[in-house]
């Protein structure tokens, strides 16, 4: 092998090397500071998301949170009924989305399910009631006068120096948050407030759905393959 050859595989190399690095560096990039991939892991966002759709969660949307970063990348104020993925206050290894109801200084109190804001009801279009048995601990939030078991204990203990009147009031840079799917969304009235500091970013679009096990029961092989298909290209939409 004559030397221009051998340089000129190694070259070759250096070539993709470098280009496999450009792709790193530049996905790492996009994941930290632009966009993140998530997947629904529940029904408590159902209609609005869907068990097991993957979607693409806007980082930039409100911008980070320090002061030099606000000036290089201005986000936008976190209004009511934006969808925000953030860490699980109790848990923030794990990343949750919900829809925001209160905002900081908000009075926030829950009737037979629907959510009064400062004294007025709120127009939820989006808001969805499974089929359930009436809890009162969930329906007339906050309610002290049944626990539930799923209310984390620290909560419990909290609300019950927080309630004046019949309602909570949400605290500075903190906001309330709820599950478009009422009845079944365990959420800020089971474990409190979200601090602006745990919210990543909001749901960009929709890119992918996994068909539902009974849309695949009996199929063979290539039918379940096919419906895979069908299904993440129909799921394909901005998340509103």
């Amino acid at each position: 092998m004559s030397a221009s050859h051998h340089e000129l595989e190694q070259e070759d190399v250096f070539t993709t090397l470098k280009s496999i690095l450009e792709i790193v560096v530049f996905t790492v990039f996009l994941v930290t500071f632009v966009v993140q991939p998530f997947r629904i892991p529940s029904g408590s966002m159902e209609p609005t998301l869907r068990v097991g759709d993957f979607l693409l969660v806007d980082k930039q949307s409100y911008g980070p949170g320090g002061e030099l970063d606000r000036l290089l990348l201005p986000g936008t104020r976190v209004r009511r009924g934006d969808l925000v993925v953030f860490h699980y206050p109790v848990d923030p290894g794990l990343h949750l989305v919900k829809r925001v109801v209160g905002l900081p200084g908000d009075r926030i109190r829950l009737r037979e399910g629907r959510v009064l804001v400062n004294g007025r009801p709120l127009s939820e279009p989006y808001a969805y009631y499974s089929p359930s048995r009436p809890n009162g601990f969930r329906d007339n939030f906050p309610s002290l006068l049944e626990a539930d078991p799923n209310v984390d204990l620290r909560w419990w203990i909290e609300l019950r120096e927080t309630v004046r009147d019949a309602a909570i009031t949400v605290p500075p840079n903190e906001f309330f948050v709820l599950g478009d799917n009422r009845n079944d969304s365990e959420d800020s009235r089971y474990w409190g407030f979200v601090p602006r500091s745990a919210i990543v970013g909001r749901p960009l679009l929709v890119y992918f759905t996994l068909p539902l096990a009974e849309d695949l029961s009996g199929a063979s092989m290539l039918e379940r393959v096919r419906k895979t298909i069908r299904a993440g290209v129909r799921s394909w939409r901005l998340v509103r």
